[in-house]
């Protein structure tokens, strides 16, 4: 299973943390994200990875996590709507997914942090990412979030309803209340790391979320329920209310 590999690999690289201090440090410098390598008016600051870690970090950072507390609570959050989103798209789509929603958690985090040099680190933008797309069917008849639930495979391939009709759903705009809610007083995730302090990149959380809602669309391979058709679905249950 998709999900299952996933977590998998994270676990796998979370081992660096076996490694010598010096060498450990050295492949947080190299894949983690530092919004300094961007800064052009300082060229005599020397970062491990040159130029091909300002491609690969937006993407490996999400892979580094800073203790297994860092990693636990990504897991966490990632099961039940990571297992939803990853029989529903299934494994290519999903890793893809991932990835992108992790480009874009680092990019908001470059906007934002423009001449940070800790390295950010953590899953939490993709994972942020992954539950955006999952409540755009979540709460669909049938779907894992909904009073009457199929069985897993069936719940993660109800039809989603259109982003402006979702819009409209009161829970829907509930758990995106709650969501950002906690990740802006909080944070519950991707992680800056340098020697004096440990701070939360919530606006990553915010980024991965945003493109994860706004990207849905691109990834889903099951065709919606037409708005009208939803608008007609709605009323029906009004009527039998």
């Amino acid at each position: 299973m998709a999900l299952t590999a996933y977590i998998g690999l994270l676990a796998l690289i979370h081992l660096r943390v076996l490694l010598p201090p010096e060498l450990e440090n050295w492949t947080i410098d190299v894949f983690g994200f530092i919004p300094k390598r961007y800064d052009s008016s300082l060229l005599n600051l020397q970062i491990p990875g040159g130029a091909g870690a300002k491609v690969w970090s937006f993407v490996t950072y999400s892979l580094l996590h800073a203790n297994l507390t860092h990693l636990g609570f990504n897991v966490l959050w990632l099961l039940p709507f990571g297992s939803a989103l990853a029989r529903r798209f299934g494994a290519i789509r999903f890793f893809v997914f991932m990835a992108v929603t992790a480009a874009a958690g680092a990019l908001a985090h470059l906007v934002t942090h423009e001449h940070a040099v800790a390295p950010m680190i953590g899953a939490s933008a993709s994972v942020s990412g992954a539950m955006a797309a999952a409540i755009r069917f979540a709460f669909a008849r049938g779907s894992f979030l909904s009073f009457s639930r199929s069985d897993a495979d069936t719940a993660a391939k109800v039809p989603a309803l259109p982003l402006s009709r979702a819009l409209r759903d009161g829970r829907v705009v509930g758990f995106l209340a709650v969501w950002f809610g906690v990740n802006i007083i909080f944070g519950v995730g991707a992680i800056g790391v340098d020697a004096e302090t440990t701070s939360v990149a919530w606006q990553a959380h915010i980024g991965g979320f945003f493109a994860g809602l706004l990207l849905f669309a691109v990834f889903d391979p099951v065709p919606r329920v037409r708005s009208d058709a939803a608008d007609a679905s709605s009323r029906d249950v009004s009527d039998r209310v």
